[in-house]
C-alpha cells in the first residue's frame, strides 16, 4: 500500500537511490519488521541486505572504500528503510552518527583505518555521549580519560547507546581536563574488543525494539593515544558538530516512519467499508488524511533542505538541523497516532503495523536531543541572527 507523493526536485541519481532502497526494503526488510519488533531481536536480515547493497553506511567517502553518498542520498536511504522498519533504519543512521566524528576531526590514519573497516562491513559504529547523570547536559559527563605515556586509560559509564554490543567501534567522549568543563572533553575511538569494555543488559523499550540500547562500561580501558579524534579538548565541539549533521538523519527517519503509516492508512481507508461504502468516502476522514499527507510532505521538504545545508556546511545548519528534527518528529508522532485512529480498533492491535509505527515514532522526539532542547538550539540561533531565508 504505497502512496505516490511529490518529490523534492530529486536528481536522477537520487531518485535511483530511492527506488533501489525501496525495492530492497520491500523484499528484504519489511517482511521481517513485525517479527523483529515482536521478538525484540536485532534485524539481521536487514543488516545483511543493507551491507550487500552497500547501504549500511552510505555516507563513507569513496576515498575510504565507501559508497560516497552525499547528505541527501544518505537521508533518502534512512527514510526509505524507516518506512519499512524503524529499527533497521538505525543501522545506516547510527553508523553515520558514530563515525562522523572521525570523518570530521580524525587524523588521516584514523579515517583510513576505521572508515575503511566500516565501509567494508567489518563492524558498525556507535556514539557514546550520554551518561546516567549527563543527558541533555552532556558537558556534565564524568567518564575520564587519563594520559599514561603513549596511551589513555578510560573509566566510566555511557548510557542509551544505540546498537551497543553489536557495533565493533565506539566514538567515546571523555573528560581529559575536569577544570575546563566542555573544553576539557576529548573524543576517542574505542573498540569492542578492547580489554575492559563491557555492556549492560538491553533496555526494555517502548519502540525500536530491534535496535539494542545498552550501557557501555569502560573499566580501565587502555587505548593508544593516536586513537584520540582531533586535538585534546576538542571532543565536545566535535560532538556538537556531529549532531548538527546527524539530527537531519533523525528527521529522515521520522519522515520515513510517518510515510509508512500514511501509506498503510490510505490503503486501509479505501478497503474498509462501513455504511455501504469505503470509509475514504467520508469527508471527515478525508480531512484527516489530507492533513497527514500535507504535514509529511512539509517535513520531507524541510528535511531535504537541511540535508543540502549539511552537505554544503552552511553556517545556519545548526538551526536547520534542529528545526528539521523537531518538526519531522512531531509530525511523525501525530501522523502515526492518526493512522491508528483511521484503523480504529484494528489499529490498536499488533496484527497491524501502525501501532508499531506509533511506538517507534516516539523516540524521534527524544534522542539526539529532546525536542525541547531543539527549541532551545533554534532560539539561540535565531537570537544570534544565524538563519538564512531560502
Amino acid at each position: 500500500m504505497s502512496a505516490e507523493y511529490p518529490m523534492f526536485a530529486l536528481s536522477e541519481e537520487h531518485q535511483a537511490v530511492r527506488e533501489a532502497v525501496r525495492d530492497l526494503c520491500d523484499a528484504k526488510v519489511a517482511p521481517y519488521a513485525a517479527d523483529v519488533d515482536e521478538q525484540a531481536r536485532y534485524p539481521q536480515e536487514a543488516a545483511d541486505a543493507l551491507l550487500a547493497a552497500d547501504f549500511h553506511a552510505p555516507h563513507v567517502p569513496e576515498a575510504y572504500g565507501g559508497a560516497g553518498a552525499d547528505a541527501l542520498a544518505t537521508v533518502i536511504v534512512i527514510e526509505e528503510v524507516a518506512r519499512a522498519c524503524a529499527s533497521s533504519s538505525l543501522i545506516p543512521a547510527v553508523n553515520k552518527l558514530g563515525s562522523l566524528p572521525v570523518q570530521l576531526s580524525g587524523s588521516e590514519e584514523l579515517k583510513k583505518h576505521y572508515l575503511g573497516k566500516l565501509a567494508a562491513g567489518e563492524g558498525g559504529f556507535s556514539y557514546c555521549l550520554s551518561e546516567p547523570d549527563a543527558g541533555s547536559d552532556a558537558a556534565g559527563m564524568k567518564t575520564r580519560a587519563v594520559r599514561d605515556g603513549d596511551t589513555y586509560v578510560l573509566n566510566g559509564v555511557k548510557r542509551w547507546i544505540t546498537n551497543a554490543g553489536v557495533s565493533e567501534y565506539y566514538t567515546v567522549m571523555a573528560v581529559t581536563d575536569p577544570e575546563k568543563r566542555s573544553r576539557g572533553i576529548s573524543a576517542f575511538v574505542v573498540e569492542k574488543s578492547d580489554e575492559g569494555v563491557s555492556f549492560g543488559a538491553p533496555e526494555k523499550k517502548l519502540g525500536i525494539k530491534g535496535s539494542p540500547t545498552r550501557e557501555v562500561y569502560l573499566d580501565n580501558v587502555r587505548i593508544p593515544a593516536d586513537r584520540m579524534i582531533g586535538a585534546e579538548g576538542t571532543g565536545f565541539e566535535t560532538a556538537m558538530k556531529t549532531l548538527d549533521h546527524t539530527r537531519v538523519t533523525i528527521a529522515a527517519q521520522a519522515v520515513g516512519i510517518a510515510q509508512g503509516a500514511l501509506d498503510y492508512a490510505l490503503g486501509y481507508a479505501q478497503e474498509r467499508k462501513q455504511f455501504g461504502k469505503p470509509i475514504s468516502d467520508f469527508q471527515g476522514l478525508q480531512f484527516l488524511l489530507a492533513d497527514m499527507g500535507m504535514k509529511v510532505e512539509a517535513a520531507r521538504q524541510m528535511t531535504y533542505a537541511a540535508a543540502g545545508k549539511s552537505e554544503r556546511g552552511d553556517k545556519d545548519l545548526t538551526f536547520f538541523g534542529a528545526a528539521a528534527k523537531c518538526f519531522a518528529s512531531d509530525v511523525a508522532m501525530e501522523v502515526t497516532t492518526n493512522a491508528v485512529q483511521v484503523l480504529g480498533g484494528y489499529g490498536f492491535t499488533r496484527d497491524y503495523p501502525v501501532e508499531r509505527m506509533m511506538r517507534d515514532a516516539k523516540i524521534t522526539q527524544i534522542y539526539e536531543g529532546t525536542n525541547q532542547v531543539q527549541r532551545i538550539v533554534m532560539a539561540r540561533q535565531l537570537l544570534a541572527g544565524v538563519q538564512s531565508h531560502l
